[in-house]
């Protein structure tokens, strides 16, 4: 006996069996039981299912939110405009992903400045003349800090020698050129003499107030300033006519004419380093109770470095 529902259904030996189904439905072109059908359908099941897991990956990858693109590192720090007291310099931002939060300006190995990660350029003022700053960058984002720029050494400019300020302490070298034959004594070619240099103004070049030091005694002059150069004249009793028992001082006139010759940055401004000139000493007719002295004439060389 067939089964009366499907058209193969198995038989059995004679009496009533229970009729089975087949694992696959009939179909015009493979019926039950034909080969190959059920390794199909399992190849293209496995398919499937791989098709599916790959779109899952892939959509984690797409929107995991613990994978946040790296804080890059600021590139190409290049100087740009510079004064004798400011710097200009600028970087890149990155090429790709989001802007940083902001970026840090680095100096000697300290945090200085920030700017918006909009902005990749900074300009630094208050600084000293002729001197070079190092300067690094890191951008941050997200609370994170990109790893550091290279260094970039800038330097401010340097003014011209008549923009020193001249000031301080000095050891002068006084050298008699002319008229040397109208002294005695062991100062007859020269001294060396502390001399101090103390400006008009709380900053930069400007009239100097000289406190000097000529043949172990002291004068003062003003010495107005035009450019590099700086003149006076004083009167002053370095000199005596007589002897060391018996002697009255000679009033004479000093003319001072000082070039600053060389300068340099010291404290944060921009210093005389050098300089040199010349001082007259005229000493009129002088003469006490029983001596006198003629009048003469000094010339001397005058220079001091620092």
């Amino acid at each position: 006996m067939t089964n009366p529902d499907w058209p193969d259904g198995p038989r059995d030996g004679g009496g009533h069996g229970a009729a089975s189904l087949p694992e696959d439905p009939p179909s015009a072109t493979n019926g039950p039981g034909a080969p190959g059908r059920r390794r199909y359908r399992g190849r293209a099941g496995y398919v499937a299912v791989a098709v599916v897991l790959l779109a899952l990956v892939v959509g984690v990858a797409i929107w995991a939110p613990w994978r946040k693109p790296p804080v890059l590192q600021p590139t190409g720090l290049a100087a740009g405009l510079r004064t004798t007291s400011s710097v200009t310099f600028h970087w890149s931002g990155p090429a790709t992903g989001p802007s940083p939060d902001k970026y840090l300006i680095f100096h000697n190995g300290k945090v200085i400045s920030s700017v918006p990660g909009t902005v990749t350029r900074f300009h630094r003022t208050g600084l000293a003349p002729d001197t070079a700053y190092g300067y690094r960058v890191a951008a941050v984002r997200g609370g994170k800090r990109s790893a550091l720029s290279r260094v970039l050494t800038v330097n401010t400019k340097s003014p011209p020698i008549s923009a020193a300020r001249w000031q301080g302490r000095w050891t002068v070298d006084i050298r008699i050129t002319k008229g040397a034959s109208a002294l005695r004594g062991k100062g007859a070619t020269g001294w060396t003499e502390p001399w101090l240099a103390s400006p008009g103004c709380a900053a930069g070049p400007c009239a100097v107030q000289l406190t000097g030091g000529l043949n172990r005694q002291t004068f003062k002059a003003t010495l107005a300033r035009q450019g590099a150069v700086y003149t006076g004249t004083t009167k002053a009793e370095v000199f005596r006519c007589g002897n060391s028992g018996n002697s009255v001082p000679i009033k004479s006139t000093l003319t001072i004419r000082v070039t600053v010759t060389s300068a340099q940055p010291a404290q944060g401004a921009w210093l005389a380093g050098a300089w040199s000139g010349q001082m007259e000493i005229s000493s009129p007719y002088t003469s006490g109770k029983t001596f006198y002295c003629q009048a003469f004439k000094l010339t001397t060389t005058i220079s001091a470095s620092s």
